[in-house]
């Protein structure tokens, strides 16, 4: 099964003549343990899918499935829960608690959850991260790289059953982003965890095993073990056909 699905999913803003159908019928499942990228033009619906699959929107029809649970059908106190407890998100813009320090940022979630965060992973995590002198600093005190850090070991601490990275590497200099997109491929070969990232940069989406591309609200090519000229190419002829 996979760890998160879509089944005929659809989404329409607004109503009438200025409806704006951002999803139109997309069914497409991700695997479990695997890093997958999301891309495709702007306005074809790639944030709108993952906003879905994550319970942070909700669909006018279908399916958004985690696991066995459809969150489309859930009530917002389900959710809120479902999003604290099984999934991990990352941000373009951090979504750090300024007056937290790094430490408490990445404990967040599980605090939350009434749960201690498992020291073993805890250590792995902020020391693969470089962040172990950097626990008691507030976010004020970091590099964009070192918040993005701090993010992405408050995804993983609570081993989430999929984590939703919205173009993570976005406001951050080529050296960071690519310790970022390293970082994320490694936690799937190590960690077994699961990624589904949007992106509109070729190059991070060469780092994902599979790039599943949208048009229009719909799905428009799946390509498996990429590499960034492919991505490219594929993007250019989407471009092209429209």
């Amino acid at each position: 099964m996979a760890a998160v699905s879509a089944v005929d999913l659809v989404k329409v803003y607004g109503s009438g003549d200025t409806a704006v159908r951002a999803l139109d019928g997309v069914t497409v499942g991700f695997d479990r343990a695997r890093f997958t990228a999301i891309m495709g033009p702007s306005g074809s619906g790639k944030s709108t899918l993952m906003h879905c699959l994550a319970g942070l929107d909700t669909a006018t029809k279908g399916q958004a499935l985690l696991g066995e649970t459809d969150l489309t059908v859930q009530p917002d106190r389900v959710l809120t829960r479902v999003r604290r407890e099984r999934i991990g998100f990352v941000f373009q813009s951090f979504n750090l608690l300024p007056q937290l320090t790094a430490e408490q940022n990445i404990t967040l979630p599980l605090d939350l959850a009434g749960r201690r965060p498992e020291r073993q992973l805890f250590a792995h995590l902020i020391d693969v991260l470089g962040l172990r002198s950097r626990l008691a600093h507030r976010p004020s005190e970091l590099s964009g790289g070192q918040q993005q850090r701090v993010a992405l070991a408050r995804a993983l601490v609570s081993r989430p059953e999929v984590v939703f990275a919205d173009e993570p590497t976005g406001n951050l200099d080529s050296r960071s982003g690519s310790e970022v997109l390293g970082f994320l491929r490694n936690s799937v070969r190590e960690l077994g965890q699961t990624i589904v990232m949007v992106t509109h940069d070729p190059g991070a989406a060469a780092y994902a095993d599979r790039v599943v591309l949208l048009a229009d609200g719909r799905v428009a090519g799946d390509l498996d073990r990429p590499d960034r000229a492919a991505v490219t190419d594929a993007l250019q002829q989407l471009a092209a056909a429209r």
